[in-house]
């Protein structure tokens, strides 16, 4: 477990990360994916520099344009009822909108399976659930050829508290989520605090 500031002094120059919408999926990099679609559909330069270089940024904001471009494309084409629009919107999302990768349940005999957005997703939920803590960010992948898994998640964490113990507590949090919410056995969880968790305006 790594503890150490990631940021230099002064290094915050770029805006807080957008808060994610009500109901909004959340990448597993952190940003909101209302938010990438809407910088992918500026025409200005972009303003927001980690987009550019996220390969999940990248990877929905193709997925979404091509969504688009083929809605766009049914709009313009004769009218053939609801019915046949939804069908083909729906065969467009199939073929195109990719949902990343999907890892094992802890359930060898069904082989079930769930794509990393949605699990992490859950993770990072227990993990802002812990007092002083938010996630920043949450990755899993397979831990061996079973059906265990390894969690790497960054933190965000308030000050005037010891951060081992803070990382501990939201581990546990992570972990008992991981088992109980989606039926998944977790190894290890490493945790990197890379920010400091200032108090917003008002008090909350």
């Amino acid at each position: 477990m790594a503890l150490e500031d990631q940021h230099p002094p002064n290094a915050h120059t770029s805006a807080p990360d957008p808060a994610p919408l009500t109901g909004d999926e959340v990448l597993p990099c952190g940003r909101p994916l209302s938010h990438v679609w809407e910088q992918a559909r500026d025409a200005r330069p972009r303003t927001d520099p980690h987009i550019a270089s996220c390969a999940h940024c990248r990877e929905a904001a193709e997925g979404l344009a091509a969504l688009d471009a083929a809605t766009q494309a049914l709009r313009e084409r004769q009218p053939t009822g609801w019915s046949a629009l939804a069908d083909r919107v729906l065969a467009v999302v199939r073929s195109e909108v990719r949902f990343g990768p999907v890892l094992p349940l802890d359930d060898p005999a069904l082989d079930l399976r769930i794509t990393e957005n949605a699990a992490a997703k859950v993770l990072r939920r227990a993990a802002d659930a812990v007092p002083g803590a938010r996630a920043v960010s949450c990755r899993l992948k397979p831990a061996g050829k079973g059906t265990h898994v390894h969690v790497a998640m960054t933190l965000a964490a308030a000050p005037g508290r010891p951060l081992p113990a803070a990382a501990e507590d939201v581990r546990r949090s992570v972990v008992t989520a991981a088992d109980r919410t989606l039926g998944m056995a977790v190894t290890n969880v490493d945790i990197r605090v890379i920010d400091v968790l200032l108090p917003q305006p008002g008090g909350a």
